[in-house]
């Protein structure tokens, strides 16, 4: 089977270790395993609960104290409509292998996780994409959407917050987008990974599982819950669909690590203040990245509502894989290349990495954007 490569992987993997400032991570600054067990209360105790644990499978579903916890994420989910994956990616993965065949017809917005359309083309579906454009701030065209879906649509996939852009549906558009889907009968599969990370508010949008009988949540302990390493995250949604999965899953997981769960169930258990560590952070440094945004005349963005990128807009005569690859070699700071997202002509930041790294990045960049600007 081929699959087209994967641009931000593939960028990732290339360059991550050679920077000396990354602005291209889409985590939330990642905790330790001491920072986890401060926050929950935890302290000395964790330790012997790690070493009395015994190295078998863990439970297949996944363990019930940890689906409890995600369940708490929801208004209208209970353990029996969560199943755990390795990483929101794997949840992704499962849920495009197990609902789409060769000829089905899927929507995807643009820019997005590469999963999304990929995936499909790569089974063999007619895949259709929503460009998500600037001028309506990152959000898709309900009306296009509504001329996009048929009769035989199989599978909407959109992602909230959005990746890369850091644009956010409200309430109100889902529940449109749900309408849409309805109307079809097709499956909508949200990808939620950046939930929590709102700029407002308590950081938390709706979720589309809650919205829609045929509405399929994803996400994980990477981005908002700052636990990548945890290799954690789930798939929510209808429990026929989940038995459906899991006959999929049963070829390439079989269980998530035990130790791995045991750590996000604590995680979520205390997900207060996680997420209050998190919004501190995305806020505290979407402020920096604006104010500098404001001071760059080669510079250009829709700001983000949440998540934990934003798009940024040159006005330089390179592509943003030069842009990215010139910067890297002269200044030593990592951005991803829109090229990386089908987004040419634009380029990836992320910025919730210590706010140090931020600051001195920024600063960087501002002396790379001059010295080129000044060739113009």
């Amino acid at each position: 089977m081929y699959i087209r490569p994967f641009g931000v992987e593939m960028w990732m993997n290339e360059f991550e270790t050679k920077c000396e400032l990354n602005l291209a991570e889409t985590c939330v600054t990642a905790m330790t395993l001491g920072d986890l067990a401060e926050l929950s209360g935890q302290g000395d105790a964790l330790w012997p609960q790690l070493t009395a644990m015994q190295m078998t499978y863990g439970a297949i579903e996944g363990s019930d104290r940890l689906r409890d916890a995600i369940c708490g994420l929801y208004d209208r989910q209970t353990r029996d409509n969560i199943l755990t994956t390795h990483g929101t990616i794997g949840a992704n993965s499962l849920v495009h292998q197990t609902l789409v065949a060769r000829g089905d017809h899927v929507i995807s917005v643009i820019p997005t996780y590469q999963q999304h359309y990929s995936i499909p083309e790569s089974i063999g579906a007619e895949v259709e994409l929503l460009h998500l454009r600037a001028e309506n701030d990152f959000l898709p065209d309900l009306e296009e959407l509504r001329q996009m879906v048929r009769p035989d649509t199989k599978l909407i996939a959109i992602n909230n917050p959005n990746n890369p852009t850091g644009a956010l549906m409200d309430r109100a558009c889902l529940e449109q987008i749900v309408e849409i889907a309805r109307s079809v009968d097709a499956w909508l599969l949200c990808d939620e990974v950046y939930r929590g990370t709102d700029q407002v508010g308590d950081g938390m949008t709706a979720a589309i599982a809650d919205l829609y009988e045929k509405g399929i949540s994803t996400a994980g302990m990477s981005k908002a819950y700052s636990l990548a390493g945890l290799r954690v995250g789930w798939v929510a949604g209808p429990k026929d669909m989940l038995h459906e999965v899991m006959l999929h899953r049963d070829y390439n997981t079989i269980s998530v690590g035990k130790i791995d769960e045991f750590l996000a169930a604590i995680a979520l258990e205390n997900r207060d203040k996680i997420l209050s560590r998190s919004r501190q952070i995305t806020r505290d440094n979407l402020a920096i990245l604006e104010e500098w945004i404001a001071g760059e005349p080669l510079i250009s963005w829709v700001k983000p509502k949440s998540g934990t990128t934003a798009l940024l807009r040159y006005d330089l005569d390179m592509s943003s894989r030069d842009f990215c690859v010139t910067l890297l070699q002269e200044e030593g700071v990592m951005l991803t290349p829109g090229s990386a997202m089908d987004m040419e002509g634009w380029l990836r930041i992320g910025y919730t990495n210590p706010t140090d790294d931020l600051t001195a990045g920024l600063a960087r960049i501002s002396a790379f954007l001059k010295r080129h600007g000044a060739q113009v």
